[in-house]
């Protein structure tokens, strides 16, 4: 029996054009993934600051100005369907369910989205407990993260349900025993879940 549902915020609630990143930056001049990677995954995890990533991104695409780094970067970030926000906040009130969220989100993201997204607090409050990457210093999908989350709480892992639309960070919560459901955001949508996943509940 499912007590616990722990739930990925890009493509889960809010849309993502996840190959953006990379052409948009392309064309302020020549980076590859791997250098991407390299910056980002610092920045993720709240090891380097915003100012940081911009200067080192800078320092590969020389002639980008801070702004058009920024842009490029935020270019990732799609729309939230207003119907997303009303399962959460419906579930919310059964009361039925620990919530929580876990999301691989860096402080340039957060901060567009609560520019961007009216609801976000709204958003927010519906989760019990609410953990962003580079605010806890830990990211999907190293195991750490997700013992934190299971010890921080006392979770059982048979009783929790990890959602999540990238197959490695799904893969990395089902070895530890945690049920799993890998979303595919072009077919699944969240607001269907208790549809799609029946067998779960």
């Amino acid at each position: 029996m499912i007590k616990t549902i722990i739930f990925d915020f890009g493509d889960v609630f809010i849309n993502l054009d996840k190959p953006a990143i990379q052409k948009e930056l392309s064309l302020l001049g020549k980076i590859s993934p791997p250098q991407i990677q390299e910056i980002n995954i610092p920045y993720e995890t709240g090891k380097i600051s915003t100012s940081e990533c911009v200067n080192a991104f800078q320092k590969i695409l020389t002639k980008a100005t801070e702004k058009e780094i920024i842009n490029a970067w935020n270019s990732i970030l799609l729309d939230f369907p207003e119907h997303r926000l009303q399962f959460i906040k419906d579930l919310a009130i059964t009361k039925k369910y620990t919530l929580i969220l876990l999301s691989n989100t860096n402080e340039l993201h957060i901060n567009w989205v609560k520019k961007h997204v009216p609801f976000y607090n709204i958003f927010k409050s519906c989760f019990d407990y609410f953990y962003l990457s580079h605010e806890i210093g830990l990211r999907k999908p190293e195991v750490s993260i997700f013992e934190f989350v299971l010890k921080q709480h006392q979770l059982n892992p048979l009783e929790t349900l990890f959602i999540d639309d990238t197959k490695e960070n799904t893969n990395a919560a089902k070895k530890m025993g945690i049920r799993v459901w890998n979303n595919n955001p072009k077919n699944d949508d969240i607001a269907n879940l208790f549809t799609i996943k029946s067998n779960l509940f």
